[in-house]
């Protein structure tokens, strides 16, 4: 779902400076915006985060739902889109049995996060290494030319970038391979919430399945990725030990595609 905002957009035109070995040019350059969204439950803030001004009723269903909030997409009753001059307001709101569970988190914590921050106002560190509930029983198994053919897909399926390359994104794969879905943002962790929020719209099975992001696979993309019941996550660049150990406890299968082939861990 792509939100149409009036004020802010997710790309802009800037004057610049081309400087080369022959000279310098004027020219116009495409760059990426980054909103500070503020994400408001029943009238409670509870987050700012610095996001791509697109897609924002997917974010605010998959922050929602990667943040424990939420379980499904009825948790959440309705959700307005407010723009102003400094930013962008998600006022979102939660039902009645969500809400009691929200003021739980929010006495716990507060948020304040970045384009590139999934941890921010953790509330402890031992969270951290509480055992994940497995995904499913035995590992997924992704057939070789099958993710050749999603990656290539998947990099036609990105216009922001293509127009600025400087965002990344996500995207599900049906058991076949095939792209059914992306969403892009400034932020890797928005955009896989995006994805994510979108899926949980759409109520749908991650049996077979599996998630391709344009990053690399730290911590907090698996832990997205096994909340959502994920069976296999594909990055393009490479995990950090400690997602691959949290991928393992949960059974999620974790793979990096490079030029050199896909290793599966």
């Amino acid at each position: 779902m792509s939100d149409t905002l009036k004020h802010w957009q997710p790309s802009h035109s800037v004057s610049a400076k081309l400087q080369g070995r022959d000279g310098s040019e004027a020219i116009q350059w495409d760059v990426a915006e980054e909103a500070p969204v503020a994400l408001v439950y029943n009238g409670h803030n509870h987050a700012v985060m610095l996001a791509s001004p697109q897609d924002l009723t997917d974010f605010a269903y998959g922050f929602s739902f990667s943040e424990g909030i939420i379980d499904c997409a009825k948790d959440i009753k309705a959700i307005e889109i407010r723009e102003k001059q400094q930013g962008i307001d998600l006022l979102i709101t939660l039902t009645e049995a969500k809400l009691e569970r929200f003021q739980v988190k929010a006495a716990r914590r507060t948020l304040v996060g970045n384009s590139s921050c999934g941890l921010c106002g953790i509330s402890s560190m031992e969270s951290l290494f509480q055992d994940p509930a497995p995904v499913s029983e035995k590992p997924a198994e992704l057939i070789y030319r099958d993710v050749i053919a999603a990656v290539a897909s998947f990099q036609q399926q990105q216009p922001l970038k293509k127009l600025n390359k400087s965002v990344h994104g996500a995207a599900w794969l049906s058991a076949g391979g095939d792209v059914y879905m992306v969403r892009e943002d400034v932020g890797r962790h928005n955009a896989l919430d995006k994805l994510i929020g979108a899926l949980v719209q759409h109520g749908f099975d991650p049996d077979g399945g599996s998630c391709l992001v344009s990053s690399r696979a730290s911590y907090e993309m698996v832990s997205k990725a096994v909340r959502a019941k994920m069976p296999a996550l594909i990055a393009l660049s490479a995990p950090t030990a400690f997602a691959i150990r949290t991928a393992k406890a949960a059974n999620l299968t974790l793979c990096n595609w490079s030029k050199d082939g896909l290793v599966v861990l």
